[in-house]
């Protein structure tokens, strides 16, 4: 599909910089193809699911993968900025670096901590899009705790770019289901769960299973391509463990509904998936792409975010819903005010007809 169907204009106000105090304070807007829009909130959504539904929330955790420092070539040094995005061993990670052109392969980077500490690593291979390969000096989860030590939470580039990363963002950009760390980018749909809202799921019956997506940050990077068909994803670990796809696939022979909580907790699910519609354990990479046409085999409804034009995420919500359908909600949303983003508000999306399998 041609990739300009996927643009809208967003007015730069409409950015969230923050978010919502009280967290489930944020609005919602609910969205069934054929149907009116409804302007309802988050503090809503255990009315507007039904008693037995599971709500698959993402339980990865964010670390601080915004990593400052200099190479030094002689005497000569210059500035490195990377945003760790992928692990692929114990002392690897592939990350975005900026500037790239003149990071050459074999050269150190010193990534520079409080006080004195340095966090030394080696480039082992360049790659597409500002992408490198970096071996640490350290291992495991020393370089873990280094990496606690020396990086800053990794904001998207839509709000660093218009305020700096401080303490708040610390506990703001992680959810409450936060557990294992990996990712680089927040499960932004989770963002509004508060103990009261999760309370309020629990005594309408409402089940929250956990799967993990360790997300990237590929997932801000624009599709470049003027076709989908010619589109990289980078991949993402993601995992579903056995006994959560047993409860899941129980409640669906049931007749229960799966609600995704967020398109991460989507794609992992859709990743373990089988033709059948059975859910698989799964553990490992996923670089699956949604676009229109697919037919959806392991969810009912999506909770999420509002996201970026022309981004893959968008690309997966139209899928879902239907373009049409998506383009009058977020055409909706900017009118009426709505916040975008990764701190801003949400929709409630049912699917469109033929969407599911």
């Amino acid at each position: 599909m041609r990739v300009d169907l996927f643009d809208f204009d967003l007015p730069a106000d409409r950015i969230a910089l923050r978010p919502c105090e009280p967290r489930d304070a944020a609005r919602l807007l609910v969205a069934r193809p054929g149907a009116a829009l409804e302007d309802r909130g988050v503090r809503d959504l255990p009315d507007l699911l039904s008693p037995g539904d599971i709500l698959v929330v993402n339980d990865t955790r964010v670390i601080p993968a915004r990593l400052q420092g200099r190479r030094v070539r002689g005497e000569a040094s210059a500035r490195i900025e990377a945003t760790l995005h992928k692990r692929e061993g114990a002392n690897l990670w592939r990350a975005f670096v900026r500037p790239f052109k003149k990071l050459k392969t074999g050269e150190i980077v010193g990534f520079e901590g409080p006080g004195m500490e340095i966090l030394d690593a080696e480039v082992l291979e360049r790659g597409d899009d500002g992408e490198v390969l970096l071996r640490f000096a350290l291992s495991g989860s020393a370089l873990d705790a280094a990496i606690e030590r020396v990086g800053r939470m990794p904001l998207p580039p839509y709000i660093s770019a218009k305020r700096a990363t401080d303490e708040r963002d610390a506990g703001d950009y992680q959810t409450l289901f936060a557990r294992r760390s990996g990712a680089v980018a927040a499960p932004t749909a989770s963002l509004h769960f508060t103990p009261a809202l999760i309370a309020a799921l629990s005594a309408r019956d409402i089940q929250i299973e956990k799967v993990t997506l360790h997300v990237g940050a590929g997932t801000f990077l624009p599709v470049k391509a003027a076709d989908t068909k010619d589109h990289k994803m980078h991949a993402e670990w993601g995992e579903v463990s056995a006994a959560t796809a047993h409860v899941l696939n129980a409640a669906r022979s049931a007749g229960r509904r799966i609600v995704a909580a967020g398109t991460t907790s989507l794609r992992i699910l859709e990743s373990a998936a089988q033709s059948s519609g059975a859910i698989s354990a799964f553990a490992g990479d996923t670089s699956i792409f949604i676009t229109p046409g697919y037919r959806f085999r392991a969810v009912d409804l999506v909770l999420t975010n509002f996201h970026l034009p022309r981004s893959t995420l968008f690309m997966l919500v139209c899928a879902f819903s239907g373009l049409e359908t998506m383009r009058a909600a977020y055409a909706h949303a900017i009118a009426e005010g709505y916040r975008f983003y990764s701190y801003g508000d949400a929709c409630l999306l049912f699917p469109a007809e033929g969407a599911l399998a």
